[in-house]
């Protein structure tokens, strides 16, 4: 198999198990999913049960960005990887009522539930669109704040992805990322211990 048929192949395993965490999130047993995780991972639980429990239940996240700076009324924030997006509504809360959020994820069942949960939440400045985080549909220079939780990990062309954040982002935005990563000191033989590339 060739280096560009095995990253295929990745890639198309990605989406499966996001799909599966989209449609039916408690199937899920390699990695911690839902509310409790959120919650562990210094989310606001009182902010989380302000939505409806379907908002938080396929959180597939790794860290909470949004702890990371303050998102203020009016900026436009982009979710880079926005799956079920919780992140977009609760960073929707938090820039209306006239910011706005774009969630963009490449998981297609991920997109249709981000749209269903900011319908029944409530949220109307929060909008999804399924793409690649390489290539995003989105303007030149119109972001104040790309906000990331665990996808950076998983992208084929880490270097494509960051040219295409700061495309984005205005001049004094930023990006607020929470991801997962190697050390330099950690063998082949403990990342094969360790599980599978998403885990």
């Amino acid at each position: 198999m060739s280096k560009s048929e095995s990253a295929d192949r990745i890639q198309a395993m990605i989406e499966e198990r996001f799909t599966r965490v989209a449609v039916s999130p408690t199937t899920e047993r390699t990695f911690p999913v839902g509310r409790e995780s959120a919650i562990r991972l210094g989310y606001d639980a009182d902010e989380i049960d302000g939505l409806p429990p379907q908002a938080a239940e396929s959180f597939a996240g790794v860290g909470n960005p949004l702890v990371l700076g303050e998102l203020r009324p009016g900026e436009v924030v982009l979710d880079l990887g926005s799956g079920a997006g919780l992140d977009c509504l609760l960073a929707a809360r938090r820039v209306s009522p006239t910011g706005r959020v774009i969630g963009v994820d490449m998981t297609g069942a991920m997109v249709q539930k981000a749209w269903a949960n900011a319908l029944v939440s409530g949220i109307s400045n929060a909008e999804f669109h399924l793409g690649e985080a390489g290539h995003l549909p989105i303007g030149d220079a119109t972001v104040d704040v790309v906000i990331s939780n665990g996808v950076l990990n998983l992208c084929r062309d880490k270097l494509g992805v960051l040219a295409e954040v700061f495309r984005v982002l205005r001049p004094g935005g930023r990006l607020q990322m929470a991801d997962i990563l190697l050390r330099d000191d950690v063998t082949p033989e403990e990342v094969a211990y360790k599980g599978e590339w998403s885990d």
